[in-house]
C-alpha cells in the first residue's frame, strides 16, 4: 500500500475519532445540566425527588435552630405570591440575608424544602442592574 494513502486513512480515521468525542463532550455535558426550578414549580413536583432550587429569601423569616440548622422561607424570583418553607443545615454564606437571591439542592419532604447540606449558594446583586431614578 502507498505510504500516502496510509497517510491520508490514519488523518480520516484520527479526524472521526476527534469528532465523535467532541459530540459526546457536547452531549454530556448538555444532559448533565438541570434547570433550577423556583419554588411554586416544586410545591407541584413529585416529592421525594432532588431538585435545584432557586428563589428569593423571605426577608425577615430566617430562623436560627441551633444545632439544627436555619429554617427560612422562599418565594419565586419574581413573586408570586408562593412561599415555601426550607430547612438547611450546614455552612451558611456570609451574604445570605433576606431578599437574598439562593440556589439550593435538596428535596420536598411533607411540604418543606428539605436542603441537602453544603449546597446552599448565595447569589449576589448584580452592581450592573439598572435602577430607575426617580
Amino acid at each position: 500500500m502507498d505510504p500516502s494513502r496510509k497517510r491520508k486513512i490514519r488523518l480520516v480515521v484520527a479526524l472521526s475519532v476527534a469528532v465523535l468525542l467532541a459530540v459526546a463532550l457536547i452531549y454530556t455535558s448538555f444532559s448533565a445540566s438541570t434547570e433550577a426550578k423556583e419554588p411554586s414549580q416544586i410545591l407541584s413536583a413529585s416529592p421525594g425527588t432532588s431538585y435545584e432550587m432557586t428563589g428569593e429569601v423571605v426577608p425577615g423569616s430566617i430562623q436560627h435552630n441551633g444545632q439544627e440548622g436555619i429554617a427560612f422561607l422562599v418565594t419565586d424570583r419574581k413573586d408570586s405570591g408562593t412561599k415555601l418553607p426550607v430547612t438547611y443545615k450546614g455552612a451558611v454564606p456570609d451574604p445570605f440575608r433576606g431578599g437574598r437571591e439562593i440556589v439550593l439542592t435538596g428535596s420536598l419532604k411533607e411540604g418543606t424544602f428539605i436542603g441537602e447540606p453544603e449546597t446552599l449558594i448565595t447569589k449576589c446583586p448584580s452592581k450592573f442592574t439598572t435602577q430607575s431614578n426617580g
